[in-house]
């Protein structure tokens, strides 16, 4: 090998150290900026406490838009903007009332139940009728509609414990929540119960979106506690005409104008190469949207917020997108999606945290062999702070439909344990957020932001 080459060679090596340090060093400033000086917990609490539930379509929502705009131009970020969507709008009404009218063992009970969002009232008079118990459409086709018309069913399949990773759990359970007034209502089934997303024996239900299908008719539908699921279920084994009564008022009204919001600090190199970081402001009825997803919306906005305490001039733009619509139709993404692509906007890679503001473990990513293996050779600089696990599939649903046009998906994925206890519940406050994992989580997106604008992810 001659001289010259070995020089080369030696050169190379020590601008890649160099680089590597910048690296380290970078991420380092990143995270202590995060934690000593962090604004992540005192944006989440403000918008928790002076705005609270935030559902599509309703003044919470409104609020929430003109709360995002005025905290990123109070940052001084480049830009900010509105971006125009129409979303569903649901009300819930009065509060739902469950109750076991017959019961020979404890006479009557009330149960613990509230409306699936989208789900059509029962009327002031309510519905009484006998309950039928299934864990399955399959089990329910199979009953036929001799035993289903004119009865409320009851979807009883809970959450597979067994499953480490809780969101394949929710997955393995969701669709009864979803589809289950639709299939019930095909056999002529007059209402549905569905048991709660969650793995813990709680008193509280969840709520979630469901849907209706054209030429089907519309039923309504709640959602009853694990707890009052599991004692509904263990009275049907002996009492086979046991009477429930269900009432709720919710209504479906006409579509109602609302926005995505929008901030941007704009690339000194190549800022036609746009990195997105976002969360979705809509948020359920019954309580703040803490973990679902002020979180990921206060981290979005911490990216940013960071890039300019430290003084980072990004090569590419970066933009934290507070969506619109996720919980109940998915219109924020779309319309995003749809606005990208009418501008040609070359979106180069779309990070979403959504699932909830807990200890960081690292991030699912859906994208080339190419992106991935490069987003994995940062894990050495990413490890030390937690963030380990690269090896999961997935990036987001308001993200998602920016897949087509070639955007790499990335989600930022927390520890999940907790957040089925309190997802879609009233217990999805402030009080429920730590702020140290919080903070954790918004320097964990700095950083991979930091790395992809430093390297870019060809």
């Amino acid at each position: 090998m001659n001289k010259l080459l070995l020089i080369l060679l030696g050169l190379g090596t020590v601008t890649l150290h160099a680089q590597n340090v910048q690296d380290q060093q970078g991420v380092k400033e990143i995270y202590n900026e995060a934690l000593s000086r962090g604004k992540s917990y005192e944006m989440l609490r403000d918008l928790c406490i002076n705005i609270g539930p935030r559902l599509s379509g309703s003044p919470g929502a409104a609020a929430a838009v003109e709360w995002s705009r005025h905290v990123m131009e109070t940052y001084g970020f480049d830009s900010v903007w509105l971006q125009p969507v129409m979303v569903p709008h649901w009300v819930r009404g009065q509060q739902e009332i469950g109750r076991i009218v017959n019961s020979k063992k404890i006479g009557t009970v009330n149960l613990s139940v509230c409306a699936l969002g989208g789900s059509i009232g029962t009327g002031p008079s309510g519905i009484t009728s006998s309950v039928i118990e299934v864990k399955s459409f399959d089990e329910l086709k199979q009953l036929g509609a001799k035993a289903v018309q004119g009865k409320i069913v009851f979807f009883n399949r809970p959450m597979d414990p067994t499953q480490i990773n809780t969101f394949g759990a929710y997955g393995g359970a969701v669709n009864q929540r979803g589809s289950g007034a639709v299939e019930a209502a095909k056999l002529g089934a007059v209402a549905v119960i569905v048991r709660s997303m969650g793995l813990n024996q709680e008193d509280y239900p969840h709520t979630g979106s469901m849907h209706y299908e054209p030429k089907v008719p519309m039923i309504p539908a709640l959602a009853v506690s694990t707890k009052h699921a599991d004692l509904l279920s263990k009275l049907l084994k002996d009492e086979k005409e046991l009477t429930v009564y269900l009432e709720n008022h919710s209504e479906i009204l006409d579509d109602a104008p609302s926005y995505n919001v929008v901030g941007q600090i704009t690339g000194s190199e190549y800022k036609d190469e746009i990195i997105d970081i976002g969360g979705h402001l809509d948020s359920w009825d019954l309580a703040q949207g803490a973990h679902d997803d002020g979180a990921g919306c206060v981290q979005s906005i911490e990216v940013l917020r960071l890039f300019k305490a430290l003084g980072i001039k990004p090569k590419r733009t970066i933009r934290a997108v507070m969506f619109m619509n996720e919980e109940n139709g998915l219109r924020g993404g779309l319309k995003y999606a749809e606005l990208a692509k009418a501008k040609n906007e070359n979106h180069i890679a779309a990070i979403e945290s959504d699932r909830g503001g807990f200890t960081p473990r690292g991030f699912t990513m859906s994208g080339t062999a190419a992106v991935k293996a490069k987003i994995k050779s940062w894990k050495p600089l990413l490890e030390p702070y937690g963030l380990s696990d690269f090896e999961q599939e997935g990036g987001g649903a308001d993200i998602g439909p920016l897949a087509a046009s070639g955007t790499a998906m990335i989600g930022y994925l927390p520890d999940s344990q907790r957040y089925f206890d309190i997802h879609h519940t009233p217990a999805d406050t402030i009080d429920s957020v730590n702020k140290r994992e919080l903070e954790l989580g918004s320097a964990a997106m700095a950083a991979l932001v930091f790395l992809i604008d430093r390297y870019g992810l060809k």
